[in-house]
């Protein structure tokens, strides 16, 4: 019987599951940053989402954190890995590493029970880990949470995925179905191809965004009207709604290293999709620098760092490219952006809005803010239905 999960990674991934299975079991997440472990363990929220400070201000709730496992070790009846696999541009892989040595401690310290990967990994991954360490149970569980609703999408999961057997996972389902109110379908397949579910699913998200944006590129150059097409396209049921609303491109914690790290898998086996993916995520956002710096403005302003509403995450975010355009072109800019106290950037960065406004020729905003809703003279977006 599970009485307490261990959970490594307190990103919004790991967070969000922990303050949810809480409810139920005794939870302790690990991470090395100590601003996040502080934060949880005063019952501050460790991420930027709207519901989770309710969530884990729940006095009801077991949960602790700690940038230590050795002492939970031996209590712990199920571990959940959510570390981060960022996308290595030199290797063309995701790297891995964290996630490896600390299976490689596991395995070193003779971990018996249930290890369920969350991290986003490269298909194959898992059995090459099974094989490595044989005396490690290790399950891949793909998560399928959009930045900022993390909480709300482990509450009502679209599906759960369990790579592995369905007769060896009672365990894995039990934990994951404890959380959900949604009474979602589950798939049991194989390890490799739980992981091609998370890979194809979040590249066929950005080839949709990419198809919008592309419609939005035309529509602008031609001054028509991309709302009107849009909901035109979209009214067809075989199409529907959802992941249409134009941007400057997609970026953030998954799409981009997902795209390409489904892109490197392939290797020799022919595509033409996903390259071009990847090109013309490339495209519309020098598409969009070129639109501003055609204005000719004096000054303009860049409208927060963050990839997407209710987000902490700035991260590959699409705006830093169309920064990177402008400054190589001379123009002079400053960014708003409240979650940034000093600037580590190269370019001046404010988090005093009417100061931002008021020293800007042109606002550029990736997404709608109603703060900028008496500045829409001078503002420029291509947030058409004012959603992620």
């Amino acid at each position: 019987m599970i009485k307490k999960i261990l959970i490594f990674g307190a990103g919004y991934v790991g967070s969000s599951l922990g303050v949810l299975l809480a409810k139920k079991y005794e939870v302790v997440l690990i991470d090395n940053d100590v601003s996040k472990v502080n934060k949880i363990n005063n019952r501050e929220a460790p991420i930027d989402e709207p519901i989770m400070a309710k969530h884990i201000g729940d006095q009801n709730i077991k949960i602790i954190a700690s940038s230590s496992f050795s002492s939970h070790l031996k209590t712990t009846d199920f571990i959940i890995l959510a570390l981060p696999t960022n996308y290595d541009s030199e290797a063309i892989f995701f790297d891995t590493n964290t996630l490896t040595s600390t299976l490689e401690e596991l395995n070193k310290l003779e971990f018996k029970k249930t290890i369920v990967i969350k991290s986003t990994i490269p298909i194959g991954f898992t059995k090459k880990a099974k094989k490595n360490f044989p005396n490690l149970r290790i399950i891949f569980v793909p998560e399928f949470l959009r930045e900022g609703n993390a909480i709300s999408d482990n509450i009502s999961p679209s599906r759960i995925v369990i790579g592995d057997n369905k007769k060896n996972t009672n365990d894995v389902t039990s934990v994951f179905q404890s959380i959900a109110k949604n009474n979602p379908k589950i798939f049991y397949m194989d390890s490799s191809e739980a992981e091609a579910v998370k890979l194809f699913a979040n590249t066929y998200l950005a080839t949709r965004i990419s198809f919008f944006n592309e419609l939005d590129s035309y529509a602008y150059q031609h001054k028509l009207n991309s709302k009107n097409i849009i909901d035109g396209i979209s009214s067809d049921p075989r199409i529907g709604e959802g992941y249409n609303n134009p941007s400057f491109g997609y970026g953030g914690y998954c799409l981009p290293k997902d795209t390409k790290q489904l892109l490197a898998n392939y290797s020799d086996i022919p595509q033409g999709i996903f390259t071009a993916v990847v090109e013309s995520n490339k495209l519309r956002k020098e598409f969009i620098a070129k639109k501003i710096l055609n204005k000719n403005f004096s000054k303009v302003g860049i409208f927060r760092l963050v990839m997407k509403k209710n987000s902490d995450n700035y991260r590959d975010s699409a705006i830093f490219d169309v920064i990177k355009i402008l400054i190589e072109s001379g123009q002079d800019l400053i960014v708003y952006e409240p979650l940034i106290k000093e600037s580590e950037f190269s370019f001046p960065v404010t988090n005093d809005l009417d100061f931002f406004k008021n020293s800007c020729d042109l606002v550029i905003a990736n997404r709608m803010d109603e703060c900028l809703i008496d500045i829409q003279n001078k503002l420029f977006t291509r947030d058409i239905f004012g959603e992620n």
